[in-house]
């Protein structure tokens, strides 16, 4: 976790030993919050709240792309989470900034104060992507209540099985992919959601896009793992021949690489699971899909 701080006096700064972290200051907060907000996992305010809240308002967009924040007061005695408690994991960075310094941890989300496991702070956990995170209050709102809820825990796209479904998408696939030196990124994205959906797979439940070392500058292919999030994974020409299985052969690609076939091989490698779905050629790229589904 990239963890930032910042204090607003010197008795505040001072906790920096303790955390075991740089924490800033002399600079202006709304400027630091700015700089900061998109580029760490977590930003620690050490002081007032109402600062706090007033330089992190105009940067909050999404309870799912925000960083955990967390406030704690320059004496050390409380600490509190201000915003992505459960999908960020504020409420757990500020039960850990308790444990290190004392202070009180001073928990509000609904499902905490009541001991209910939070659905949203569960899938985070257990590394899930959530595809529609409008449905989380829906369903925490039935938990609360002592009602059944709706959740779907799949890498398919399916029709959702009940009147409020929440999604949680595990991250089990890899996306393998060759491609001809210069493919156009838009047409390679555009296959590769096509892939994708014509196989029924969300694209929330890749954990890597994978290829051969040789492609490791290739811009459709990095530029896509950048817009996803997703890890590139490349590997030499011997790696690849040695992935245990039964694979599609092209002599021409062999010749070309080194390797007979580069999406599959790839996609087993990067997923350690199996494969799923084979070679699939469109113009001037290739995509295969392999790991463990859980349904």
């Amino acid at each position: 976790m990239i963890l930032r701080a910042i204090a607003f006096t010197d008795k505040g700064q001072s906790w920096s030993e303790t955390l075991g972290i740089p924490v800033d200051r002399g600079v202006p907060v709304t400027e630091w919050a700015k700089a900061n907000f998109d580029q760490a996992d977590a930003l620690l305010f050490i002081g007032a709240a109402g600062i706090a809240v007033r330089a992190i308002a105009p940067l909050v967009k999404s309870k799912t792309t925000d960083p955990a924040v967390v406030v704690m007061d320059e004496m050390g005695q409380h600490v509190i989470p201000l915003l992505s408690g459960h999908i960020g994991g504020a409420n757990e960075l500020a039960r850990q900034i308790a444990a290190l310094t004392g202070a009180q941890p001073v928990i509000t989300t609904a499902t905490d104060v009541r001991g209910i496991p939070a659905i949203d702070s569960w899938a985070v956990s257990q590394d899930m992507s959530i595809e529609n995170p409008g449905a989380i209050k829906a369903v925490s709102s039935r938990a609360l209540a002592g009602k059944s809820v709706g959740v779907a825990i799949t890498e398919r796209e399916i029709r959702p099985p009940f009147d409020v479904t929440l999604f949680l998408r595990p991250r089990t696939l890899a996306l393998g992919a060759g491609c001809k030196k210069g493919v156009d990124a838009d047409t390679f994205e555009k296959n590769a959601l096509e892939f994708l959906r014509s196989n029924g797979v969300s694209l929330l439940s890749l954990k890597a896009l994978a290829s051969i070392d040789i492609k490791k500058e290739e811009p459709a292919l990095t530029r896509f793992g950048e817009k996803y999030h997703l890890p590139f994974m490349t590997y030499d020409a011997q790696t690849l021949r040695d992935v245990p299985g039964v694979f599609a052969h092209s002599d021409y690609v062999e010749k070309t690489v080194g390797v007979g076939n580069v999406c599959e091989r790839a996609a087993v490698k990067a997923s350690g699971g199996r494969l799923l779905a084979g070679k699939t050629v469109f113009e001037g790229m290739t995509f295969a899909l392999a790991g463990d589904e859980n349904t």
